[in-house]
Parts: C-alpha cells; sequence; structure tokens
C-alpha cells in the first residue's frame, strides 16, 4: 500500500462552517491508521453450502493478506474495528463486508454503504439483515453467532486519557433516495423505518469505573455528534469542535444525538465478561477521560435500520489539541 505524506504539525486552515476552532497554532494528531492507506485483506472462504466464495473481509491495519478463515483480532497496534465481520450461524460461515478501501490519489480512504445481506439454506436458515457500513475505534468479538443484541459483540471505545478540543478529517456522502428506512434483524419481517437515514460521526469521551460486581459505569466527559443530509463531494480537513462537561444548556446541544446513554454500547470487564457502559451522568469539565469512543457510519439508526444505498466516504481522521 502507498503511504501518504501526513503532517502531524501544522496551523489549521480556516474551518468550514460545520468547524468552531479558529485558525491558530494547534497541534495535529493522526489517529493510528487513520490515513485509510493500510488495510489487512482477509480471504475467507463461506461455507460450502452457501456457495464456497472467497470473500474479501477488510480490516484497517498494517499491510497484510490473511488466508486462514479465523477470528479475528486487532493487528499491529491498529485501534480500528469495522462492521466486516465473519459470523458462524447453524454451522455455516457466512461473511459481511459493507466498508472497503477505495482509491484516492496518491493512496486510499474509507468507504462504508448500508446494504442488505442474505443467507438461505432450505431448511436449515433463511436470514436477512439490513448491514450498514460502519467503522469505530474498539474490537469485535467474532466469530458472530446470530444477530440478537448486536451491540454485545462490540468492545466499545480504546483507552484514552487526552483531551483534544476538535476532530478532523476528509468527507464524502451520497444518500439514498429512499424517504423511509427498512428495518431487516434476520428473523422477523423486513418492516419500514418513518425517517430518512443519515450518515453519522459521534465521538464520546467517558470516564468509566467497574464496580465489584464488573458492572461498568461511566460519566460522559467530551461529546460530539454530526449527522450529513445531502449527497456531497468531498470536504477535506472538516472540523469539528468537541464540546466538554454537561452540555444540556448549550445551543449547539441536541438531545436526540447527545443524551447520555444515547445508545447503549458494550465494553470487556476486568473478568474478561462483555457487559453494558452505563452513562449515568455528566462530567465535569475538569474531569480526565479513561476511554474514546469514535464511530463512522452510513446509516444513524443503530443495527439493522437504514436505506440501500448510503455511503460515507471518510479520511485522514486526526485530532486537534
Amino acid at each position: 500500500m502507498i503511504q501518504k505524506k501526513v503532517r502531524i504539525w501544522g496551523v489549521l486552515s480556516a474551518m468550514l462552517c460545520c468547524g468552531f476552532v479558529s485558525a491558530q497554532q494547534h497541534e495535529i494528531e493522526l489517529i493510528p491508521f487513520g490515513n485509510m492507506d493500510q488495510w489487512i485483506d482477509r480471504q475467507i472462504k463461506e461455507s460450502g453450502i452457501i456457495g464456497g466464495a472467497t470473500k474479501n473481509v477488510y480490516a484497517i491495519g498494517p499491510a497484510a493478506t490473511v488466508t486462514e478463515t479465523k477470528a479475528y483480532k486487532n493487528m499491529g497496534g491498529s485501534p480500528w474495528a469495522t462492521s466486516n465481520v465473519m459470523a458462524r450461524v447453524a454451522g455455516i460461515t457466512k461473511t459481511n463486508t459493507s466498508v472497503f478501501p477505495e482509491k484516492r490519489g496518491d493512496g486510499f480512504c474509507a468507504r462504508m454503504d448500508t446494504r442488505m445481506e442474505s443467507v438461505k439454506v432450505f431448511g436449515l436458515v433463511d436470514i436477512t439483515v439490513l448491514a450498514a457500513g460502519s467503522m469505530f475505534l474498539g474490537e469485535v468479538h467474532e466469530p458472530i453467532k446470530g444477530t440478537k443484541n448486536p451491540q454485545k459483540m462490540l468492545n466499545s471505545g480504546i483507552p484514552f486519557t487526552k483531551k483534544p478540543i476538535a476532530i478532523q478529517f476528509d468527507y464524502k456522502v451520497k444518500m439514498s433516495d429512499r424517504e423511509k428506512r427498512i428495518r431487516a434483524t434476520g428473523f422477523s419481517r423486513i418492516t419500514d423505518v418513518e425517517g430518512k437515514d443519515f450518515p453519522e460521526v459521534n465521538l464520546f469521551l467517558q470516564k468509566r469505573w467497574e464496580d465489584e460486581k464488573g458492572n461498568i459505569y461511566a460519566k460522559r466527559v467530551g461529546t460530539m455528534v454530526v449527522r450529513y443530509y445531502t449527497t456531497t463531494g468531498w470536504h477535506n480537513n472538516a472540523t469539528y469542535s468537541i464540546m466538554y462537561g454537561d452540555i444540556t444548556g448549550d445551543p449547539a446541544y441536541k438531545a436526540h444525538m447527545m443524551r447520555l446513554q444515547v445508545e447503549e454500547r458494550y465494553a470487556v470487564n476486568s473478568k474478561g465478561e462483555s457487559v453494558p457502559v452505563k452513562e449515568v451522568a455528566w462530567g465535569t469539565e475538569d474531569d480526565v477521560p479513561t476511554h474514546l469512543l469514535l464511530q463512522f457510519t452510513s446509516s444513524h439508526g443503530g443495527a439493522y435500520i437504514g436505506s440501500p444505498g448510503n455511503s460515507l466516504w471518510i479520511d485522514n481522521v486526526k485530532l486537534v489539541y
């Protein structure tokens, strides 16, 4: 893979309308592998009963090709996970790939698509799910063994104790023309969901702690959420401020996107168990976070809800200090 030359230190250019960071001297830090130029190509052979094809299941990490059909663990210090997974249901190995490397200039970017994914074997399994493209900081517990409680299959967030003032990245959007979304969980019938589907980026800084029973709690220290509502070409160095402390009185606060426990996330506790992170209070501006959660997704409605045809492209993900 071709390596991009990334300028880590520099002066922020004039911000786009979405940004609120002044153009002055700042430290700009690339998140590891955030230039999207290195990808792992997992070449996984699906079960013969569903065709036995070898599928490319991409992961963000040091450039490599993996031909073994085995559960994936983050490689080479990469903090990134994606919605690309290997599933094993009723003894059948099936893959999903909704995040792809796409050529951009001298390197690559990440493309996330919302699409339908099906596996049908007469008398054994008949599943059709809506799969949104998503990449996030954390891990996936492979192999996926079913569609129930998908968040429990993820370890959301990475240890992190800094307090950046903003996040910066390049993006491009293609919107589906559907006025309603689809809900397809795999086992119930496919239904419509009111409202258009929007790509979303969300960043949360949490201060977590664990009790003697292994329950994980968190205060929300930092917040940034943005959705995209129209098709657009590339926007470079889009910069979004991170709000700290209790932001409920801030004019920029949008409860439907930013409230506490806006979506249940899971993490692995000290006992090795996947448990929900219970976000119980707003932190103060002086609180130091313990974890950073960052997600890019082509559909905002959560697991199995979205509009096929939505796409989000992301490149050069950085934090601003």
